[in-house]
């Protein structure tokens, strides 16, 4: 079992930066995908990126240019540096911990969530 606990969360004005962190706790870490995910008001819940142990790094469109995953698994954390905010990335920032081990077994945690609001 995996325990996630985000933070960084905020309130910005459009074009501000915010780095949100996600720390990793109870089992082990570098065989996890891990994953930022949002939820608007309204909205259903989206990928906004993912990085594999050895670096590999995929995001959303909406997001490309302005978003940077990454993860440390020697401390067992992983980070989303959001850059160039809009008002359309307000949401509830979740992090994600997924492991499909060799017999297609599917693990997949979340942690509780950080807001970010962005608004002038």
């Amino acid at each position: 079992q995996v325990q996630l606990v985000e933070s960084g969360g905020g309130l910005v004005q459009p074009g501000s930066s915010l780095r949100l962190s996600c720390a990793a706790s109870g089992s082990i870490f570098s065989l996890y995908v891990m994953g930022w995910y949002r939820q608007a008001p309204g909205k259903q819940r989206e990928l906004v990126a993912t990085i594999t142990s050895g670096g590999n790094t995929d995001y959303a469109d909406s997001v490309k240019g302005r978003f940077t995953i990454s993860r440390d698994n020697a401390k067992n954390t992983v980070s989303l540096q959001m850059d160039s905010l809009k008002p359309e990335d307000t949401a509830v920032y979740s992090c994600n911990a997924k492991r499909v081990t060799a017999s297609a077994t599917a693990y997949n945690y979340w942690g509780q969530g950080t807001q970010v609001t962005v608004s002038s």
